[in-house]
C-alpha cells in the first residue's frame, strides 16, 4: 500500500509551476491566434490566467506554515530577484525608447511580465496585516479588495456604463497606472487562499471545485470578451474557486520537491520575453518572418524551446559562492522571538539594572554576529563573551557598547583589548598585574570569587582588591561574580546564594569604605533572574544582569525557576532526509547493525551526525525527530554526519529533500531543546554550545544589523 501511495504522489507544486510558466509564455505569444482565434482567446484570456494566482498561492501556502516569519526574507529574496530584472530587461526599454517610471517600478512592473514582482512584494505584507485579523476575516477583506479590482479589470464596461463609478476607476486607474491587477486588489486574495490550505488541508471535493471553476472562468471569460466589457483579463469571478479546486487537488498529490524544474521554471517566466526578442531577431536574420513569427504555433513552440534552453542552460551553471544554509543541517535562528526575550528580561530587571546578553559560544549555538546585531538593535548595550577572538568578532561586526570579555585573556594580549576597545575580565591579582604591566591602560572589570573557587580575586582580601585600583596600566570599570548554585531550590544551596551574594556586597563596600569607584557591579546571570527572591536583602545594586541561557528562551534542564516569564525558544535544528531504505524484517542497519527491524520498516537517513554537536549513542537515548508533524524515533548508531529515523508509522513515505526537525516545530509536534538535551544525558547549555560550525545558520523573523568595517567605541 506504501509503494502505491508513493507511486501516485510526486513534487506536484513544483511541477505545475512549470505549466505555469508555459502558460504564461502563451500568454505572450498567442499559439493558436493564426489558426483559430477563438480558442486563443480562451486558452490565453482564461484558461491561462490560473497560472499567476498560482504562484502567488505557493508563496503564502509556504509563507503561512510558517506562521508568516519567513515574510522578511522572502521580500528580500524577490525584491534582489526584481531589482536583477529590471537591469535585464533595461536594454529593451532603452531600445523602445522608454524608461519606466515609478509606477511602473512600484506597481505594474518595468516590463510587461514583471507584474508579478512589485505586486507579490505589497501583497506579502498586505496579505500578513490581513492574515493578523484572522482567517476568516483576512480572507473576506482580501475578496473585497479582489471585487474591488474587478471593476477595473475585466468588468470593466459595467462599471464604465455608470457615471459616478467611471470617474472613480478612472481615477484609480490613472493613479495605477492603468492596472487594477497588483498587490492590492490581486495578490492578497490568492495569497491567502494558499495560506488558508494550512489550517484546513485538501479534502475531497477539490477536482469537482476544479472543474466547475474552469467552466465558470471559460463562460465568464468569452462572455465579458462578447460585451466588450474587459479592460484587462487578469481578474475573474470564477477564478478564485478555481484556484482553490486546482491548487487543494495539487497539494493532496504533492510530496517533496523539485528545484531544478523550481529553478526552471522561474527563468523561463524571467527570460521568455527575451526569447520573442531572439526569435524575432533570428526571422529577419533568415527571411523566415512568415515561418518563426507569423505562424503563431511555430513561434509559440520556438520562443518556448528557446528559453527553456536557456533557463536549463543558466540551472547547470554552479552558484556563486558556498552551499546554501540550508543544504544538509542548519539552525534557524528566530530574531523575534531574540528581541521579545530581551525586552521580556528587561522589564523584570530593577531600576537602574540594565541588560547585558551573554554571547559566547557563538551566543550559544544561535550565531554570534546576527544574534548580537539583533540585540543591539532591539536596545542592548553590554554583551559579555568567553574570549578575545569572540570579543574582536564582535567589534568587527560593527556591535558598539560594552563587550566583557568573561574569561581568561593572556596578558600578551592586552594591545588587542586595547585596540578593540574591549573590557577584561581580571581572573586573580597576577593576571591583574600583568594585564597592567602590558601599559595599555586596559578596561577591566574585576572577578571576585564569593565561594564558586573558579576565577576571580578572594572576597575577603579587599587589600588585594584595592592594588589593582592603584595600578596605572588599568582602568577598573567594574566589579562582578558568579553565583554556582542559584539554579537549584534545595535550602543549601538557596542559603549559599544568599551568602555569596552577602559575599560580593561585603566586597563591593568595602571599597567605597576606601573611596574607590566600583564602576558597574554586576551578580546575577540567567537564574539570577529567574529566582531573584532568594537575593532579595543581600545582594548589592547592580547596573548589569548577565542574561545567558534565558536569553535564547530556554532553561537549562526542565527543573522549575521562582519566576517563570514569557520568554520564546529561538532556536530550531533541522536537517535535510537524504535518502529513504525499506527493510524487510529481520534486515540490519547502521554500524554494527545495531539496529534490527522487527517488522517490514522505512528508515529515513537524516544528514546530520555527532561531528555536528550530538552523541553517537543519542537513539539509545530515546532521541528522535519530528517528521510530517510527527515525532519519529532514531534507531541504530549515530555516524558521523548521518543518523536513522524510524518512519515507517508515518501516513506518507518521507521523501528525499524532506525536512527533519530535532529542535522546533514541525506543525502541531515540538521538540525542546531541554527534552533533547535530557535525551543527550546533558543540560540546553551544553547541548546548544556544541552545535557544530558545519551546521548554516538561517536568521529568520526580521534582518540583523549590517556589517561594518569601524572597530566600534565605548
Amino acid at each position: 500500500m506504501a509503494q502505491t501511495t508513493l507511486a501516485r504522489r510526486g513534487p506536484a507544486l513544483d511541477r505545475f509551476r512549470l505549466a505555469a510558466a508555459v502558460l504564461v509564455v502563451a500568454i505572450h505569444t498567442g499559439p493558436l491566434a493564426s489558426f483559430a482565434p477563438g480558442w486563443d482567446l480562451w486558452l490565453t484570456r482564461g484558461l491561462a490566467r490560473v497560472a499567476v494566482p498560482f504562484f502567488f498561492m505557493v508563496t503564502g501556502y509556504f509563507l503561512a506554515k510558517g506562521n508568516w516569519q519567513g515574510t522578511g526574507r522572502a521580500f528580500r529574496r524577490l525584491l534582489a530577484l526584481y531589482l536583477a530584472a529590471v537591469v535585464l530587461y533595461l536594454p529593451l526599454n532603452l531600445y523602445a525608447g522608454s524608461l519606466p517610471g515609478w509606477r511602473e517600478l512600484l506597481y505594474t512592473g518595468t516590463f510587461y511580465h514583471l507584474w508579478y514582482f512589485p505586486a507579490v512584494l505589497l501583497g506579502l505584507w498586505v496579505a500578513r496585516g490581513l492574515a493578523a485579523l484572522g482567517p476568516r476575516a483576512g480572507l473576506a477583506l482580501a475578496g473585497g479588495l479582489y471585487l474591488l479590482g474587478l471593476g477595473g479589470d475585466s468588468w470593466y464596461g459595467l462599471t464604465a456604463a455608470l457615471p459616478p463609478l467611471r470617474r472613480f476607476y478612472d481615477g484609480l486607474l490613472a493613479l495605477l497606472g492603468g492596472y487594477t491587477r497588483g498587490g492590492l486588489f490581486f495578490a492578497p486574495l490568492f495569497l491567502l487562499l494558499g495560506a488558508a490550505f494550512v489550517r484546513r488541508p485538501p479534502r475531497r471535493g477539490c477536482a469537482g471545485l476544479a472543474l466547475a471553476g474552469l467552466a465558470g472562468l471559460t463562460a465568464e471569460c468569452l462572455a465579458l470578451h462578447a460585451l466588450g466589457w474587459p479592460r484587462h483579463d487578469s481578474m475573474y469571478l470564477s477564478l478564485p474557486p478555481a484556484m482553490a479546486g486546482i491548487f487543494g487537488l495539487l497539494l493532496a498529490r504533492n510530496a517533496g520537491q523539485d528545484k531544478p524544474v523550481r529553478r526552471v521554471s522561474m527563468l523561463l517566466y524571467l527570460l521568455h520575453p527575451w526569447g520573442i526578442v531572439a526569435v524575432r531577431g533570428l526571422a529577419r536574420l533568415l527571411g523566415a518572418r512568415a515561418l518563426l513569427v507569423d505562424n503563431s504555433l511555430v513561434h509559440f513552440a520556438a520562443v518556448l524551446a528557446g528559453s527553456l534552453a536557456a533557463a536549463w542552460v543558466l540551472t547547470r551553471l554552479p552558484p556563486p559562492g558556498g552551499p546554501g544554509p540550508r543544504a544538509r543541517a542548519w539552525r534557524e535562528l528566530d530574531l523575534a522571538a531574540l528581541r521579545h526575550n530581551a525586552r521580556v528580561l528587561q522589564a523584570a530587571l530593577p531600576a537602574g539594572c540594565r541588560l547585558m546578553a551573554v554571547v559566547k559560544a557563538d551566543a550559544y549555538g544561535h550565531g554570534l554576529r546576527p544574534a548580537a546585531r539583533c540585540l543591539q538593535r532591539a536596545g542592548v548595550r553590554g554583551f559579555a563573551v568567553a574570549t578575545l577572538a569572540e570579543g574582536i568578532a564582535l567589534r568587527r561586526a560593527g556591535v558598539r557598547g560594552t563587550v566583557l570579555v568573561l574569561g581568561w585573556t593572556d596578558p600578551a594580549e592586552a594591545a588587542r583589548l586595547w585596540a578593540w576597545r574591549l573590557t577584561a575580565a581580571v581572573a586573580g591579582p597576577e593576571h591583574g598585574r600583568a594585564l597592567a604591566a602590558a601599559g595599555q591602560g586596559v578596561r577591566v572589570h574585576l572577578a571576585v570569587d564569593t565561594g564558586m573557587h573558579r576565577l576571580g580575586l578572594p572576597w575577603d582580601d579587599p587589600d588585594a582588591l584595592a592594588e589593582l585600583f592603584a595600578l596605572p596600566g588599568l582602568r577598573v570599570t567594574g566589579v562582578f561574580s558568579h553565583l554556582c548554585v542559584s539554579d537549584s531550590a534545595a535550602p543549601a544551596d538557596r542559603a549559599f546564594t544568599r551568602e555569596q551574594a552577602r559575599r560580593f556586597a561585603a566586597a563591593v563596600e568595602a571599597l567605597r569604605a576606601r573611596g574607590l569607584d566600583p564602576g558597574a557591579v554586576h551578580l546575577q546571570a540567567s537564574y539570577g533572574i529567574w529566582n531573584a527572591d532568594t537575593l532579595a536583602g543581600a545582594a548589592p545594586p547592580c547596573a548589569w544582569a548577565r542574561a545567558g541561557i534565558a536569553l535564547y528562551g530556554v532553561t537549562s534542564d526542565a527543573a522549575p525557576v521562582d519566576a517563570p516569564l514569557d520568554l520564546r525558544p529561538a532556536l530550531a535544528l533541522r536537517a535535510r532526509v537524504a535518502a529513504v531504505r525499506r527493510l524487510a524484517a529481520g534486515e540490519g542497519a547502521g554500524y554494527g547493525l545495531a539496529f534490527r527491524a522487527a517488522r517490514p520498516t522505512t528508515l529515513a537517513v537524516v544528514a546530520i551526525g555527532y561531528a555536528d554537536g550530538l552523541p553517537r549513542d543519542l537513539a539509545e537515548r530515546g532521541g528522535g525527530v519530528l517528521l510530517q508533524g510527527r515525532r519519529c524515533p532514531m534507531v541504530g548508531r549515530l555516524c558521523m554526519d548521518q543518523l536513522l529515523v524510524d518512519a515507517t508509522d508515518l501516513p506518507d513515505p518521507p521523501c528525499p529533500g524532506d525536512t527533519a526537525t530535532l529542535i522546533g516545530r514541525d506543525g502541531a509536534a515540538q521538540i525542546t531543546a531541554v527534552q533533547l538535551a535530557a535525551a543527550c544525558g546533558t543540560i540546553t547549555n551544553e547541548l546548544l554550545a556544541r552545535l557544530g560550525p558545519r551546521l548554516g545558520l538561517v536568521p529568520t523573523g526580521g534582518r540583523p544589523l549590517r556589517k561594518t568595517r569601524r572597530p566600534g567605541a565605548g
